[in-house]
């Protein structure tokens, strides 16, 4: 169900802010020395998830400082919503997979519906290796398949939104994470 700019305005008002923009910074920072200590020497392929992919990846791949080459994919079970449904493909990488260290950059490990599928698909491609990192690792017992190989942060099982992370549609600009404080 769509919302006004007002709505999502007062949304972001009445939020908890879980992480401020500096502490999300201080998350990338230590997610690009991680993520270089591992890929620095793989000529990865990196995969933005869009759209909430397009925050984290913008502000974590200038931190990397080896060559890469850079894509995208849209895969959503969302659709603007706040529960997620039945995935759906909207585009594939360009860039052939085949025996390529493939790295998939995402907003939030929530279940793990969707990087599971993302990740089976690039195997199935023929990528050699597939590393996930998120910004955002979501902590309940409702994880499907596996865990993100590289998180940033880690938050409460609530709606979240910001640096990406968006509020039916609104809010992935939102300069911190926060939790809705109302029933999503």
């Amino acid at each position: 169900m769509p919302i006004t700019p007002q709505e999502a305005q007062s949304v972001l008002d009445r939020a908890d802010c879980l992480y401020t923009a500096e502490d999300v910074h201080e998350a990338l920072d230590r997610l690009a020395r991680q993520l270089t200590e591992r890929l620095h020497d793989s000529d990865p392929l990196v995969l933005c998830v869009m759209q909430g992919g397009l925050i984290p990846a913008g502000l974590l791949l200038p931190r990397l400082g080896f060559p890469l080459q850079q894509d995208y994919i849209h895969a959503t079970r969302y659709a603007g919503g706040t529960r997620g449904g039945q995935l759906d493909w909207v585009v594939r990488p360009s860039l052939p997979l085949r025996d390529r260290v493939v790295l998939i950059i995402d907003d939030i490990h929530d279940e793990g519906l969707t990087l599971d599928a993302i990740m089976r698909d690039c195997r199935e491609a023929g990528a050699r290796e597939v590393h996930s990192a998120v910004l955002v690792n979501k902590i309940h017992d409702r994880k499907h398949g596996l865990s993100a190989d590289f998180s940033g942060l880690d938050v409460e099982d609530r709606y979240v939104f910001g640096f990406g992370m968006d509020y039916k549609g609104y809010l992935r600009n939102a300069a911190g994470i926060y939790a809705a404080n109302e029933d999503a």
